[in-house]
């Protein structure tokens, strides 16, 4: 679980100078994530993994933020709490093997560690409703061991 949360805080860092410094992904991931990984190739995929899915589905996964921040615009939410939401959208609609609340309680917790005091609050709020509606529309598939939910709210 270390690892993931290791591959998870870069690609954080690999959103925001993504999305700030407008740079290749290919000179991201290798000047970003590939030095904050540099003792485990399955952590390293991940990571990479995780950031390309984000940054190729950013407008698909802004739709769905857009949808949960009323009266707000996106790009007036904070940036890290943005770059956190957007990455654990991320992994419930395009990781089938992570259990949602694993995604959700890593973006609590980066939340906590590199954002606002209220920030986990605000993350935890947008994710539970962004999940609900997601699970209403049958968008969340996860398959593999330990991996059958059952819905409170069915």
């Amino acid at each position: 679980m270390a690892q993931r949360r290791q591959a998870r805080e870069a690609v954080l860092q690999a959103l925001y100078a993504d999305e700030f410094g407008n740079g290749k992904w290919k000179n991201i991931i290798q000047s970003v994530i590939k030095p904050r990984i540099t003792d485990d190739k399955k952590t390293f995929k991940f990571a990479e993994r995780l950031f390309l899915k984000a940054v190729n589905n950013k407008p698909d996964v802004d739709e769905i933020i857009k949808s949960h921040i009323n009266n707000w615009r996106i790009e007036r939410l904070n940036a890290i709490d943005r770059q956190v939401i957007r990455m654990a959208i991320t992994e419930f609609l395009f990781f089938e093997q992570i259990p949602t609340k694993v995604s959700m309680n890593e973006a609590i917790e980066l939340a906590k560690k590199y954002s606002t005091k209220k920030s986990s609050n605000f993350v935890n709020g947008i994710l539970d409703s962004a999940l609900k509606q997601l699970n209403e529309d049958g968008r969340i598939v996860k398959k593999g061991r330990g991996l059958i939910e059952t819905s409170l709210n069915k």
